[in-house]
């Protein structure tokens, strides 16, 4: 469904399951970005009225995502922690295309967007199935299935503002960059991506 070309190392939820403070620390600020980022969008394109209709209620779900991670952080009684460089998401977005329209812009952050949802999805899938504690597999169930939601609603953007045929060959050069990026990374354990 994803349409990810490469899955992640079955050993990252090991790895993640080492520290579940930094794990769930990076993804509190994951939500709180993917929030900010809407807000961002919407500041960016209040033009496109289907895109502030489709984003605002984003925004308050994603906020919601990050105060159920604090709330889990507090129930374990962990911290939360320094908010950290996401080296994934900085190397999509020196991807995108620079320049062009006004709505190729937008094409781009959409795509963006979409992927980092689709990722997040797939390991959030990864936690729910093979995590330890269950707590946490059910916890992750429900964000999987969110961002599955949310990354449809990108896609579908996408296509709507730039054609279907526009939009689905720029996101295959989106996954064939982010094939070619997840083989070079080093797999952290310590991160959602």
């Amino acid at each position: 469904m994803l349409g990810l070309k490469l899955p992640t190392d079955p050993r990252w939820v090991n790895m993640a399951e080492m520290s579940i403070e930094d794990i769930l620390t990076d993804h509190a600020y994951c939500e709180q970005k993917a929030a900010t980022f809407c807000i961002s969008l919407i500041s960016q394109y209040p033009d496109k009225f289907d895109l502030v209709e489709a984003l605002a209620p984003i925004v308050t779900e994603e906020w919601g995502h990050f105060r159920m991670v604090l709330k889990e952080l507090k129930d374990r009684e962990l911290k939360l922690g320094h908010q950290r460089k996401d080296e994934y998401v900085n190397a999509l977005m020196k991807f995108q295309k620079k320049g062009g329209s006004y709505d190729d812009r937008l094409l781009e952050k959409l795509l963006t967007c979409a992927l980092i949802e689709a990722r997040s999805c797939e390991r959030f899938r990864l936690l729910s199935l093979h995590i330890s504690d269950d707590d946490l597999k059910e916890f992750y169930h429900k964000f999987m299935v969110s961002e599955a939601g949310h990354y449809r609603l990108f896609i579908d953007l996408a296509k709507g503002f730039a054609g279907e045929e526009k939009a689905m060959k720029r996101w295959n050069e989106f996954l064939v960059y982010e094939e070619s990026l997840l083989k070079e990374m080093e797999l952290r354990g310590d991160r959602m991506h």
